[in-house]
């Protein structure tokens, strides 16, 4: 279940509340009964796998660079041993 923030409106009141998605926003505050409001913060994103850092897709094109260059220099030295 997510975790929502809550702050009161009249005495500052700060809690954090567990609800179900279907559940309704509670609206007053269990300290003084005044008007909650929602608090919004940022949300930590983690992502996890290989394509979500720039150095990803490096490490692919040098790899194929890599066996460009040693496939030409293997066949460049075929070529030299057939003459």
């Amino acid at each position: 279940m997510p975790t929502y923030s809550y702050a009161c409106t009249n005495c500052d009141n700060a809690f954090d509340a567990q609800q179900a998605f279907s559940d309704d926003a509670l609206t007053v505050c269990p300290a003084c009964n005044g008007k909650l409001r929602k608090m919004f913060n940022s949300v930590g994103v983690v992502f996890k796998g290989s394509g979500f850092y720039r150095t990803d897709s490096r490490g692919s094109s040098s790899s194929s660079d890599t066996s460009t260059s040693s496939g030409s220099s293997s066949s460049s030295s075929t070529s030299s041993a057939a003459s």
